[in-house]
C-alpha cells in the first residue's frame, strides 16, 4: 500500500514568512505523496482586531460569527492558502489550494452544543470528505493545500478546526493508503511542562494525556490535536506525531523520535 504524508502546518509557523518558507522547502524534498492542512495563525486574529470585531477562543476552537467568518475565509482561504501554493510551486511542487466547498472536498455540520454557540463553526467530525477527488489529485501528480473553511451544502461557509479537517482526511484516506499524520508548529512537541521545551513526552498514550488533561497540563489549542490523533489511530491511521516543524522530514523520512508519537 502507498505511503501518504497528512501535514498539518499552524501555530506561529504561519506567522513567520522565514519559518514557513524553510518548512515549505524541507517538505518539498519528500519522496512520498503528501498533503498538507493549514490554520490561520494569528492573521486572522490581528485583522479582526483592526476592524474592531470582537474574538474568542474556548479550548482552543474560535467562535465565529459572520463578520469572523468572513476574515477568516479571506485570510484562510485566500491569502494563506494561495502563499503556501505559490511556495511549493517555487519548490517545484505542483500544488492546489482548496477550501471544503471546491470540488465538494469537505461537507461539514454546524457544531452543536447545549452551552456554548460557537457561531459558523464546522463540528469535529466531518460529514463527508470526497475522497476521490484528492485520490484524482493525487493520482493526476498535484499536492493538495487545504485550509479550514468547509461547506455544509445549503450555501453555507463554515470555519473547521484545521487540526479535525487533518484527522477526518487522514482517516477517511486510510483505506486506500499507508497514513502517516504529522502535526507540525513550532514547539518540539507534547510538553509536560508547559514551561520547559525540553520536556517532551516522546510517546503519549491515551491514559496519559486524560491525566495531563485533566491537569490542565494538555489545553487549549493542543488539545485539537491530541484528541483527533486518538480518533485517527482508531480509523487506521498508521502513524500519528506532534512535532517541530523543522523536524517533519527527519520524523516522516528517517522515523526518528523526535517529538511526540501518539500510541
Amino acid at each position: 500500500m502507498e505511503t501518504l504524508n497528512i501535514i498539518k502546518i499552524g501555530g506561529n509557523i504561519i506567522d513567520d514568512e522565514v519559518l514557513l518558507n524553510d518548512f515549505i522547502t524541507s517538505i518539498s524534498t519528500l519522496n512520498d505523496p503528501f498533503i498538507l492542512v493549514h490554520g490561520g495563525g494569528k492573521l486572522a486574529t490581528d485583522l479582526a482586531e483592526k476592524l474592531n470585531i470582537p474574538q474568542q477562543l474556548i479550548d482552543g476552537r474560535r467562535v465565529t460569527n459572520a463578520e469572523t467568518l468572513k476574515i477568516a475565509t479571506m485570510v484562510y482561504a485566500g491569502f494563506i492558502n494561495k502563499t503556501i501554493v505559490a511556495l511549493l510551486q517555487k519548490n517545484s511542487i505542483n500544488s492546489i489550494g482548496l477550501s471544503g466547498a471546491d470540488g465538494n472536498l469537505i461537507h461539514a455540520k454546524k457544531r452543536k452544543n447545549n452551552e456554548i454557540d460557537y457561531g459558523f463553526v464546522g463540528d469535529f467530525s466531518v460529514e463527508n470528505v470526497n475522497t476521490s477527488f484528492l485520490e484524482l489529485l493525487l493520482n493526476n501528480g498535484l499536492t493538495p493545500v487545504i485550509c479550514a473553511i468547509t461547506h455544509d451544502k445549503n450555501g453555507q461557509l463554515l470555519n473547521t478546526n484545521a487540526d479535525s479537517i487533518a484527522s477526518n482526511i487522514a482517516s477517511n484516506l486510510a483505506t486506500s493508503f499507508e497514513i502517516k499524520l504529522v502535526y507540525c508548529f513550532e514547539k518540539k512537541g507534547v510538553l509536560s511542562n508547559p514551561e520547559d521545551d525540553d520536556s517532551v513526552i516522546e510517546s503519549l498514550d491515551f491514559d496519559t494525556f486524560q491525566d495531563l488533561k485533566n491537569k490542565g497540563i494538555i489545553n487549549k489549542g493542543m488539545l485539537p490535536k491530541i484528541e483527533n490523533g486518538f480518533q485517527s489511530l482508531e480509523n487506521g491511521v498508521k502513524e500519528i506525531g506532534v512535532i517541530n516543524a523543522k523536524n517533519c522530514v527527519n520524523f516522516i523520512s528517517k522515523n526518528n523520535n523526535e517529538g511526540t508519537r501518539i500510541t
